[in-house]
């Protein structure tokens, strides 16, 4: 386990980071009003956006320098993006395999992507405010601070805004989309396994000595990183639990890293099932959000890493946490249980499902109330339980509906392409002398309808003045006996 796996070897000089960020402000100006030339607002909005923030970056680094050095290559970024090419070829090909359009979905994926990636950060800003000193410590993320739930709350809103630009359903492209999701976990979390962050609670003496192993963490040498010294939860054990600062190695915890790579390959796997027997859009979404949700839940309750925010109410532990699985019962009694056809199976998972709450209540329970332990949830906690709640009543909804229209549930929605363009030419060819008409102006036939791979509807309605004189002759009645004046058969 280590946090850099191997450094790229470059000669060592100093730039001052003020000009570094006046030069990529002008190029994304300059950007802009290309793009503005080129008739293309949004993306010269967008351009002028980033060159704005990038001036306000350079005055914050006005006096400071960078020297560049061998890089660092590190663990988590090497394993974030090779989630990323997972999810890309993921991603693209279930929704080619869904009828979606593949370069618009591309694009999508990269927006997405860009806004996971903010997100996740927002979210951990917000959650660790007293950790940055400076506005341009905030964008320091070497240093870690990525939150896996801001990631998909920043990557739902920045498809729902792709998607809405271009007239395009969401639920469908979700669908699609939740699988990377889960690789993602299955992956990144391996970095942060390799990085020591998001680590567990101290094992128990009587844990298997394979356990014990996994969940220890060493102590760097001083320089590894630019910040601090050793691991992060060797860090945090010499702080908060005594550890002695000579020791090589953390106190031995639950490697909850592995534990959620493990539920991403667990949720990859339900997912892509999933899809075989799905009845409406936005049904895999749904069941990633929930599954989600209460796997991520339990996971906060082995958690204790530092970084992670809470947030109230402040209630006894064997109150608050017990709560929670309450939320997640309830929700699927009302949702997810109803695919289990067969209402006696149905009736005993929806009491079955009640039972964590219970165990988890008798364990924590104290012998006298003084002794009770009082906490707040943690920021994932809340945002699951919030998730979770939300996708099980949205779940009830569209499987009733399913039901009642399965044809409409399924239903891509995707607008014409070409409808447009199409009545457009329509209009064209009308005012057109002699098309469609014959020599003395008699209609011909009917306008052709365009059909979905796009045919020009007017190929359908285009004849000659012979077939004008056919159209008219069966109007009259008399085309079985009119007579061969033309010479055809």
């Amino acid at each position: 386990m280590h946090p850099i796996l191997f450094r790229v070897p470059l000669p060592v000089w100093t730039v001052p980071l003020l000009w570094v960020f006046l030069i990529a402000a002008g190029i994304a100006f300059a950007g802009a009003i290309g793009l503005l030339v080129g008739k293309n607002r949004p993306g010269a909005a967008a351009a002028g956006i980033a060159g704005v923030a990038l001036a306000v970056l350079a005055s914050q680094f006005k006096e400071q320098t960078y020297t560049l050095g061998p890089i660092p290559i590190y663990s988590y970024g090497v394993m974030l993006g090779l989630s990323l090419v997972v999810g890309w070829y993921l991603t693209l090909g279930l929704a080619e395999r869904d009828g979606l359009p593949k370069e618009t979905m591309a694009n999508c994926y990269v927006v997405t992507a860009l806004a996971a990636v903010l997100g996740s950060r927002v979210l951990y800003i917000l959650t660790n405010l007293d950790e940055f000193d400076s506005f341009g410590a905030m964008f320091d993320i070497r240093r870690g601070g990525l939150v896996a739930y801001g990631g998909f709350l920043g990557g739902f809103l920045g498809s729902y805004l792709f998607l809405r630009s271009h007239r395009l359903p969401l639920l469908p492209w979700a669908d699609v989309a939740v699988p990377s999701l889960a690789s993602g976990l299955m992956i990144t979390r391996i970095g942060c396994y390799l990085f020591g962050c998001d680590f567990g609670r101290p094992l128990g003496e009587t844990a298997p000595a394979w356990l014990k192993k996994l969940g220890t963490f060493p102590h760097w040498a001083d320089g590894t990183l630019e910040h601090g010294s050793g691991s992060p939860a060797w860090v945090q054990h010499v702080k908060e639990r005594g550890l002695d600062p000579t020791s090589e190695a953390s106190l031995a915890v639950h490697p909850t890293q592995i534990y959620e790579s493990l539920v991403g390959a667990g949720l990859l796997a339900l997912l892509l099932l999933a899809r075989r027997r799905q009845k409406f859009r936005g049904e895999i979404f749904l069941l990633f959000t929930f599954s989600y949700g209460v796997c991520r839940y339990l996971l906060e309750l082995l958690r204790d890493d530092a970084e992670r925010g809470s947030i109230p109410p402040t209630l006894p532990e064997h109150v608050l946490l017990p709560a929670g699985l309450v939320v997640f019962a309830v929700g699927y009694t009302i949702g997810f249980s109803h695919v289990i056809r067969d209402n006696v199976a149905r009736k005993v998972t929806q009491a079955l499902s009640f039972v964590p709450a219970v165990a988890l209540y008798l364990a924590l329970k104290p012998e006298t109330f003084g002794a009770s332990t009082s906490l707040q949830y943690s920021t994932s906690q809340a945002v699951a339980l919030a998730t979770g709640l939300a996708a099980s009543i949205a779940f009830a909804i569209y499987y009733k509906a399913a039901l009642d229209h399965p044809e409409q549930a399924m239903a891509l929605n995707l607008p014409e392409s070409r409808t447009v363009a199409a009545d457009e030419e329509d209009e064209d060819e009308d005012d057109a002398p002699g098309d469609g008409e014959d020599e003395d102006g008699t209609p011909s036939e009917k306008r052709g309808a365009p059909t979905e791979a796009g045919d020009k509807p007017s190929r359908a309605r285009r004849g000659s003045a012979k077939d004008g004189d056919r159209a008219t002759a069966r109007e009259r009645g008399d085309a079985a006996e009119a007579p061969d004046t033309t010479g055809e058969a």
